[in-house]
């Protein structure tokens, strides 16, 4: 700026611009270009706005020469905001924002992988919500166990259940473990607790050749594992996570199959190298070992007893139990690498009571336990032979009796324990005392309950033998005991363990049922019972499994035959390999081997025990055949 008096309005030749002119003009020129929408590249914005901020600030010497500095300055840091802004988002004063692409053209992306749930689907499931974790990779340490265990099962689990069940779980055991260490699983206590019950349940089918203490075993054992793979405490954790495995086949199957695409695609070759490599083995395999076979009859022997025999008609039933055991192997590994939470759903308990409410039920129902329990003690000490005279009943019709109701009043009582707990009054500590004191009271009084149900099965038991449904029911009634004891000590000790220590004894008891060998136990019984001058019903113990065959081997003849001749035919019509015999089915073929059974033919009905059973009830009852 200069002092000149009439410059103002005159027009002197236009000098060349200066540095200020140009810059201001340049800061002014791009913020006029941002308000109204001009094209403006985007580097010469920037560049004049930045001048003209630095260069008047720096040079002007006077208050004019500031102001225009901090006026231009201001204009280019609009014009630099205008620049920095989004370009997808249309200036204000542009009008609507038109796509180069019409919006009916543009197709969303393909997904990345087919496999794979949407996140929106994901997020609305309700187990995705008790699964929170996502399961690493699979590792080709997992691919390979599972392979293993279902080739095992299509091999194996063809011809019966034996051994062959702990060889299946075996690798299955593996593919978890193996998936629960890339996903940075560690080993707790517990989980090796249930690990090492399903696996010991699973040497029931290889101990016994009962089918109903399998059937009970192999259920077990799949319960346990469950437990193991996640982990749960809790009374819906332990439910609900027992039969949680199978929540994991569907997620596993896709787990696996995207492990199987990735490698196939990252493995340069090497996929069709192992496929190629196991091809060839085993044609020479099978090359040699027929002609080592052909060679010599003793080699040929054990090759048979050693290989599964494995024919075109039963390919279906194979394929099948090919495809259940690499389904339920995904399953077992997906559920250790990201296991359901069960535990996290919770329970709530229901409106506190007051204490009159909830407590004057619990004991009249008390009163009424102690005044049956009085009875009972009355009867057993000496009023036992006026009751039965009384009634006309006899000591094994007696018991038959009553039985059955103690069960259920066993049961029942187990309920209304639950749903008094549910309802309890809970605001202080002489409500928690009030509590367990009643509930304490009635689990000693079902304790009583128990003791003289079982004491009536004994009766029964000794006066028309034991069977299998009787010693199933004594079974369970004393594993109510075992529950009711565990909820005493829960009410000193804390309930926290009550769902696993409730779990272990199921286990524990299974276990125990198998290993006793009940159809062992029920020919036992039956031998001595005859050898006190008491009947005996052949005719029921010939249809025993293989586990009675050393108790029946004692019986004299022509009894002994009878016993065992619907046995020795089933063995011999059974070919069985090795790994699906069990331990009792063995060595009844060789108890049987050294003494076969003769044939009786209609002798052996004269023998039966029908008539004698009947003894002990009315006109009007059926008789139990078991």
């Amino acid at each position: 700026m200069s002092d000149q008096p009439s410059g103002a309005n005159s027009r002197p030749e236009t000098p060349p611009p200066s540095e200020d002119a140009a810059g201001s003009d340049g800061a002014l020129k791009a913020g006029d270009a941002g308000k109204s929408g001009a094209a403006v590249p985007p580097e010469d914005a920037v560049r004049s706005a930045s001048g003209a901020g630095h260069d008047t600030a720096s040079d002007a010497p006077g208050g004019e020469g500031t102001a225009a500095a901090q006026e231009s300055g201001q204009e280019g840091t609009a014009a630099q905001e205008s620049v920095r802004a989004p370009a997808a988002v249309p200036p204000q004063n542009t009008g609507p924002y038109v796509p180069v692409v019409p919006a009916y053209l543009q197709a969303p992306p393909p997904p990345a992988d087919p496999w794979r749930r949407r996140a929106q689907e994901q997020k609305s499931s309700a187990l995705s919500r008790l699964r929170p974790s996502v399961p690493p990779p699979i590792r080709a340490a997992t691919l390979w166990a599972v392979l293993a265990t279902a080739l095992l099962s299509a091999l194996l689990l063809g011809d019966g259940l034996g051994p062959n069940l702990l060889m299946v779980a075996a690798p299955a055991a593996l593919a978890a473990f193996f998936a629960a260490q890339a996903a940075g699983r560690r080993l707790r206590p517990w989980t090796a607790v249930w690990a090492v019950g399903g696996l010991a349940l699973l040497a029931v089918p290889a101990l016994r050749d009962a089918g109903w203490p399998t059937f009970l075993a192999v259920v077990s054992a799949l319960a346990l594992g469950s437990l193991a793979l996640h982990g749960s405490r809790t009374w819906p954790g332990v439910l609900l996570g027992s039969a949680g495995l199978f929540t994991s086949v569907a997620a596993g199957l896709r787990w696996g199959w995207r492990g199987v695409r990735d490698r196939a695609d990252d493995s340069g070759g090497r996929v069709r190298t192992a496929v190629r490599s196991t091809v060839v083995a085993l044609v020479l395999l099978g090359v040699f070992g027929a002609l080592f076979a052909s060679a010599d009859a003793a080699f040929a022997d054990l090759l048979g007893s050693l290989t599964p025999d494995v024919s075109v008609g039963d390919s279906p039933w194979r394929v099948f139990l090919f495809v259940l055991g690499l389904a339920g192997a995904l399953a077992t590994a997906y559920s250790a690498a990201a296991p359901v939470r069960w535990d996290s759903i919770t329970v709530r308990p229901g409106p506190a009571r007051s204490r009159v409410e909830w407590a004057l039920p619990l004991i009249v129902l008390n009163l009424l336990f102690a005044a049956f329990i009085t009875l009972q003690l009355a009867v057993l000490l000496g009023g036992y032979d006026k009751v039965l005279d009384e009634t006309g009943l006899t000591p094994a019709a007696y018991a038959r009796q009553g039985f059955w109701q103690l069960l259920w009043a066993t049961v029942l009582t187990l309920l209304v324990i639950a749903l008094a707990l549910r309802w309890a009054p809970r605001s202080g500590p002489r409500d928690r005392t009030l509590v367990r004191g009643v509930l304490g009271v009635l689990c000693v009084l079902t304790l009583v309950v128990v003791a003289s149900a079982l004491r009536r099965m004994d009766l029964y038991v000794d006066a028309f033998g034991l069977t299998r449904l009787r010693i199933s029911v004594a079974a369970v009634e004393l594993w109510l005991g075992v529950v009711l004891v565990l909820i005493l000590a829960a009410g000193v000790f804390g309930a926290k363990l009550l769902p696993r220590a409730v779990a272990v004894s199921a286990a524990a008891g299974v276990l125990a049922f198998g290993l006793i060998s009940p159809d062992g136990l029920i020919a036992e019984q039956s031998v001595q019972r005859y050898r006190s001058d008491k009947t005996i019903d052949v005719l029921y113990l010939r249809d025993l499994s293989a586990d009675a065959v050393p108790a029946l081997d004692t019986l004299p003849e022509p009894l002994r035959s009878c016993a065992l001749e619907r046995i020795q035919r089933d063995l011999e019509t059974s070919d069985t390999p090795w790994y699906a015999s069990s331990w009792g089915e063995a060595r009844a073929r060789d108890i049987l081997k050294d003494h076969a059974a003769e044939g009786r033919g209609s002798e052996c009905y004269e023998l039966g025990g029908h008539d004698s059973e009947r003894e002990g009830y009315e006109e009007e009852d059926s008789y139990d055949p078991y």
